[in-house]
Order: structure tokens, then C-alpha cells, then sequence
């Protein structure tokens, strides 16, 4: 009896080591894979276009995406998402995000078009020390206005057009004190309200002004959706149309941003609040191939004839990269020397000699 416990132990001890050396080498294996492999959210925007604010569609006659970070130039770009346009004098103006490389921190880049199908990417109008997406460009009387999600500085910020579109100046805090995420304004019977979330996605908080320069009331009945992470985070531009009012919402259940929905909201006072969805639901779902094969999380509509919209949307793919380190130091150099080679007329060389 006694020698079988021996053996018994120096098999467990046996055992023991060799499952240590497993795992070592496993956490090895791993901590490579995380250093050198990645799997990452490729985002890209398009445009679609709908004969009602529920039904959009890919047209046929262009090919989306029609941006990506490959045609951003003055910063080296991971992807762009959270498009918002406007029209002024015939001309499209599309703002959205950039997530920016260097300090992989969001900001507003800017694109242009004449017929809001073909765009040309211009420029970053908006960057600031901390984290900018979703940014809700509005018109008010003469003036343009961009309310970006600034959730890293823990505020509701609002900007004003100074020399649209490119010259934007902070104006005032709307809402402080809490990390508010897609917050998204609109106007009706004299009313300005503001819907927002918060990074959890499942939480959806109503607030309204006499006007959106002045205090903002959180509504009784806010937050008007709680834990459910299908309907509550802002997905898009909230429409007022024919005395009737829509919302956009990204469905983040079981991973971020896979499908946008809508519902339209039927009644809405200081005091009250009810919407319904739509029957058309949901109006934009990942295509399962291409660049949105994954997901898709935002739309703004415009009207642009009878029976006729144009939304510009994003979505998404899961990509692999392999060597991340060394595709990011490669894509930062690559770009530097973008700005440098310009300078003097000089060529320069790696090693600091000319």
C-alpha cells in the first residue's frame, strides 16, 4: 500500500509539472498572439438611399463604402465611422469619425460632395485632447452647430461653425457630471430635446430646453428605456417629418453595433412620453459579406424628392491583422515621411543624413 501512494504521488508531481510546462508555454503562445495578432472592427461608411425614413437600401449605381480610412490623408486613420451630412448651397458636407492612429484617439474629419453620392475627403475640423465621435451637425436660423460625442471629458459639449465647414469653436457644456455617449438633439413644437446613453448601451435618457443654448430638464419619465441593450443607444439622426417623429437606435445586443432599428415616437410633452416600433424592423442589418458583413450602427436620412431619401451609414467587418506592432509603427513612419519629404525640397533618410 504503501508504495502504490508513492508511485501515486510521483505520478501527481509528474502530472503536476507537466501541465505547468503546458500552461507556461500556452501563456507564451497567447501573450504572442496578443503582441502580434488582432482581430479588430474594420468601420466604413456608405450611403443608401429609401423611399420612407424605415426602408433603405445599397443603390445600385455606386459602390459603397464610399469612404474609408484609406482616403483619409492628413492623419494616418484605422477607420471612419458615425457619419452625420448636411446640404448648403447644393453642396453635401459630411462629419464623422476618425480614429486617428497616432494617439488612436477619435476625431472629426470632413468630407465633400455634389451629389451626395461621390465624396472626397478633405480634412480633420475638430480635434481636441480627448476622444470625439458622433458628431451631430445641425443647422439653427444661419448658423451650423456639432454636438460630438466628448464623453472622456465627462460632458455634453457644444460647437458652432465659425468658417463652415472647416473652423469649429466650443461654445458651451450642455450636460456634465457623467459620461454621456451619442447624444442627439432635435426640435418640435417649440421644444429643443436631447436623447443620450451611456457607454453600457442599455440606458436611454430623455432631456429638454426652451432652446438647446440654455438649462436642459431631465424629463419625469427619464430614462425612458433601461436595461436593454437592443433600443437604447442613439443610432442616427432623430427625424421630424409630416408632424411625425423617429428615432434611430443600434441594437448592441451580444456585440457592439450590429443592426440600427426604428421606432417612431407618438406622444411627447414635459410630462409624457410613448413610441412604437417600427414594423419594417430591422432597417439596417449587417449584409454578411463585404465591407459591412459584420454590423452596421448609424443613419442619417435627407429628403431629397418625393418618396425619396439619402442616408449616409456605416458599417463593419472583423478583420485579422497579423504583426500589429510592426503595421503600426509601419503606418506612422509612412505617413511621417508624407509630411516631412515636402519640407525644403530635401529627401531625408532614415538614418538622419539627407
Amino acid at each position: 500500500m504503501t508504495n502504490t501512494f508513492k508511485n501515486f504521488d510521483i505520478t501527481l508531481q509528474l502530472d503536476d509539472k507537466m501541465s505547468l510546462k503546458k500552461w507556461k508555454y500556452f501563456q507564451v503562445v497567447k501573450n504572442l498572439a496578443r503582441k502580434f495578432v488582432r482581430r479588430r472592427s474594420d468601420w466604413a461608411i456608405g450611403i443608401y438611399v429609401g423611399e420612407s425614413l424605415v426602408k433603405f437600401g445599397s443603390p445600385k449605381n455606386i459602390n459603397n463604402p464610399v469612404l474609408t480610412a484609406k482616403d483619409v490623408t492628413d492623419v494616418p486613420a484605422d477607420f471612419v465611422a458615425d457619419p452625420f451630412m448636411v446640404r448648403e448651397n447644393g453642396t453635401w458636407y459630411m462629419f464623422f469619425e476618425v480614429l486617428n492612429g497616432l494617439d488612436q484617439q477619435g476625431d472629426i474629419g470632413l468630407a465633400i460632395s455634389n451629389d451626395g453620392f461621390k465624396w472626397k475627403y478633405q480634412q480633420i475640423v475638430l480635434d481636441e485632447p480627448f476622444h470625439l465621435s458622433y458628431p451631430y451637425v445641425f443647422k439653427h436660423q444661419n448658423d451650423y452647430y456639432m454636438i460630438p460625442e466628448s464623453y472622456k471629458a465627462n460632458s455634453v459639449r457644444l460647437y458652432k461653425a465659425v468658417d463652415f465647414p472647416t473652423k469649429w469653436t466650443f461654445v458651451k457644456t450642455l450636460l456634465d457630471d457623467a459620461d454621456y455617449v451619442d447624444s442627439s438633439v432635435f426640435h418640435d413644437k417649440g421644444m429643443w430635446w436631447m436623447f443620450t446613453t451611456s457607454p453600457k448601451s442599455d440606458i436611454l435618457r430623455l432631456y429638454y430646453a426652451t432652446h438647446f443654448m440654455e438649462a436642459w430638464t431631465e424629463h419625469p419619465k427619464s430614462p425612458v428605456i433601461e436595461k436593454n441593450l437592443n433600443i437604447a443607444r442613439p443610432g442616427g439622426r432623430v427625424i421630424v417629418y409630416n408632424d411625425r417623429i423617429f428615432r434611430y437606435t443600434q441594437d448592441d445586443e451580444h456585440f457592439y453595433g450590429n443592426k440600427v432599428r426604428a421606432f417612431e415616437i407618438t406622444e411627447l410633452t414635459t410630462t409624457t412620453y410613448e413610441e412604437k416600433e417600427v414594423r419594417e424592423n430591422p432597417i439596417l442589418k449587417a449584409s454578411g459579406s463585404g465591407w459591412n458583413k459584420t454590423g452596421m450602427h448609424n443613419i442619417d436620412p435627407h429628403q431629397i424628392g418625393e418618396d425619396k431619401w439619402i442616408a449616409c451609414v456605416d458599417g463593419y467587418r472583423i478583420v485579422v491583422d497579423f504583426g500589429i506592432e510592426l503595421r503600426n509603427r509601419i503606418k506612422i513612419i509612412t505617413f511621417l515621411k508624407k509630411l516631412v519629404r515636402p519640407l525644403h525640397g530635401h529627401n531625408f533618410r532614415t538614418d538622419g543624413t539627407k
